[in-house]
């Protein structure tokens, strides 16, 4: 038995040991490998252990005959497929050879065997289960890579699923929608971010160009059309903005963006676009459009009050004329802050009202009672009621019931009907007479009550003083808001009662970039005996001063050019030289960091000014400023 190195199992079943062996001797050269059996049992027995390609079975055995053996082995699914030629000592008959057949037997070899016949015969049955092994082992490498693929595949779509999920949640959270335009068809096609800022249905949306027209704002189809075909015929990528109209009637403002996908020979073949809702940012910008127009118009509205201010303000001396500029330009400043701190909302009228009257309280004393539902104000209404509550304040601080100190003065307010009443009462006050010509005082009243704001305004001048009554309409309230705890406030110390340093010989540093506001605040501080280094505009230069100078204090505008002082006033803690912040911020916006340092807000007068520089008195210039001082100090700068 020989066996060659891809030899295949060949089983020969036959009762006689001497007919195995010729078997052997003629299959040699085949290099297969050959296993004999004598009986069925032993063949069967084979067949369980070994792998067979071809069984060749003797019919006439003592035992069980072929055709018994060939049936039992077609009845076990395993070797069903075997093939078997039967080799007949003697002349089988055509019904035998029909059985052998039917028993799945494929081919008879007559004895004496022809050597040449049956090699040829095993040969082709070998060489067809050498290609079915192979074709097998094909099989199980393909199935193999098939299977590899497959979960290649499955991963890949995996991880492509994701993708789609996270730029799907992507788009959502950034109110975005995607779509993908067939460029050959015009079919286009869109995820529910889409369909959601278009506000159609998502499944039952056709997305053709007839259904789209009546989605887009009329102004903006055209341009939009244009970039479109853009797109299409150019192959290039590309942004637009444009208005939709939603089903329902709604208006949004969109910004499309859009790559093309072009085949090998430059063609365009699809686009692919991200569309993002654009309204909150559109009417962003319309909004901040529309303060900078507010921003100039009121601008220009307090020019032109201040310009009226000055061209009708009238005194006898040149002081006179300053300080009453200074008081009514001040009074428009505080109402300013109030409509200011609210982003011109309103301004509340109680606070309007302390604002005004606070300079005329006293703590030991109530000279000065308020009493009043919280309104909130409208600018325009804010403004005239600060210059007449100012003018009132002013003439009655000169001539009436704020001149002596048993003078009291009462301002009160309600809502009547249609109209806001204001009433100011004056008592205690010198014998009150009407006067002889309307002041300034009396028109600014009348001007800004009656014929700018349609509102009444009636002077009795009674003998214990002065009776004002305001009526404006009361749709130049805001709002009633709920009534709230007043917060206490810190009333100014009278002058004569201000601890005031001595100014003589002393250096400030003034750290200003206005050239105008600069030369002012030096000529005060200059007025008040101190003397001015600088005005300094430039940081760089501030900084320098404020490492080098011989100075005593400083005077720090919060904003140089853009860019912050801290820089400074942390060289001048350093050194421990006392400063107060000039600004016309407000306290809000200040560092932390120098919470307790006195902030002047701008316009700033001089006696406010001379109260705040009372942190550089003598002892804190090395210590620094007590907590008392500082809180005196940001109650006079106020």
């Amino acid at each position: 038995m020989t066996t060659g190195h891809d030899g295949v199992n060949i089983l020969v079943v036959d009762d006689q040991p001497a007919k195995l062996l010729s078997y052997e001797v003629i299959l040699k050269d085949l290099g297969e490998s050959l296993i004999k059996a004598n009986s069925a049992r032993e063949a069967l027995e084979h067949l369980l252990k070994t792998d067979i390609a071809l069984i060749l079975v003797d019919v006439c055995m003592p035992d069980q005959d072929g055709f018994e053996l060939a049936t039992m082995i077609r009845d076990h699914p395993r070797f069903r497929k075997i093939p078997i030629i039967f080799i007949s000592a003697i002349q089988v008959a055509e019904a035998d050879r029909l059985r052998g057949y039917e028993v799945g037997a494929v081919d008879y070899v007559p004895v004496p065997v022809v050597p040449e016949v049956l090699r040829a015969k095993v040969r082709i049955f070998t060489e067809l289960h050498r290609k079915s092994r192979e074709l097998e082992k094909l099989n199980v490498e393909l199935e193999r890579r098939v299977a590899d693929r497959t979960a290649e595949l499955e991963a890949s779509t995996e991880r492509l699923r994701q993708s789609e999920e996270r730029r799907s949640l992507a788009l959502a959270a950034a109110q975005m929608g995607s779509c993908e335009v067939n460029l050959l068809t015009g079919e286009a096609a869109w995820d529910e971010g889409q369909c959601r800022i278009f506000g159609v249905p998502g499944p039952e949306f056709r997305a053709t160009l007839d259904d789209l027209k009546p989605l887009i704002h009329p102004d903006d189809w055209e341009a939009l059309h244009t970039f479109g075909q853009k797109i299409i015929t150019e192959g290039k990528s590309g942004q637009a903005e444009f208005r939709i109209l939603r089903p329902d009637g709604e208006m949004r403002w969109c910004a499309v963006s859009f790559a093309a996908t072009l085949a090998e020979d430059g063609r365009p073949l699809r686009a692919s676009g991200v569309t993002l809702d654009i309204t909150e940012r559109k009417e962003a910008e319309q909004k901040q459009t529309l303060l900078a127009l507010e921003v100039d118009h009121r601008a220009r509205n307090m020019l032109a009050v201040v310009q009226s201010i000055l061209r009708l303000t009238r005194a006898d001396s040149v002081a006179d004329m300053v300080t009453a500029l200074d008081g009514r330009i001040r009074a428009l400043a505080r109402a300013h802050t109030l409509l200011s701190s609210s982003r011109w909302q309103g301004a509340d009228l109680g606070r309007l009202v302390a604002e005004e009257m606070d300079p005329y309280r006293d703590e030991n004393s109530d000279r000065v009672e308020t009493t009043g539902p919280s309104v909130i104000l409208r600018p325009t209404l804010a403004q005239a009621l600060a210059l007449a509550l100012h003018e009132l304040a002013t003439n009655a601080a000169k001539y009436g019931a704020l001149s002596v100190l048993a003078g009291r003065v009462s301002v009160t307010w309600e809502l009547r009907g249609d109209h806001l009443v204001l009433q100011w009462a004056e008592t205690g006050g010198p014998l009150a007479s009407p006067p002889t010509k309307r002041g300034f005082g009396t028109r600014v009243v009348v001007a800004n009550i009656e014929q700018d704001l349609g509102g009444h305004a009636i002077f009795s001048w009674q003998p214990e003083g002065l009776r004002c009554t305001l009526s404006v309409p009361r749709n130049l309230v805001a709002e009633v808001a709920p009534p709230r705890r007043e917060q206490p406030r810190l009333h100014a110390v009278p002058v004569s009662e201000t601890p005031i340093p001595p100014a003589v010989g002393r250096r400030v540093l003034l750290v200003e970039d206005e050239a105008l506001v600069a030369i002012m605040m030096r000529d005060m501080l200059t007025d008040l005996g101190y003397s001015v280094v600088g005005p300094v505009g430039d940081r760089a230069a501030a900084l320098i001063a404020a490492r080098q100078a011989d100075i005593q204090g400083a005077v720090l505008d919060l904003n140089l050019r853009g860019e912050t002082t801290y820089p400074v006033a942390d060289e001048l803690t350093q050194r421990g030289i006392p400063f107060v912040f000039l600004t016309g911020y407000d306290r809000g916006v200040i560092d932390r960091r120098y919470a307790d340092v006195p902030l002047m807000q701008k316009p700033v007068d001089e006696q406010t000014l001379q109260r705040a520089l009372v942190i550089f008195a003598e002892p804190q210039i090395q210590s620094g400023p007590t907590g008392e001082e500082r809180r005196v100090a940001q109650a006079l700068a106020r």
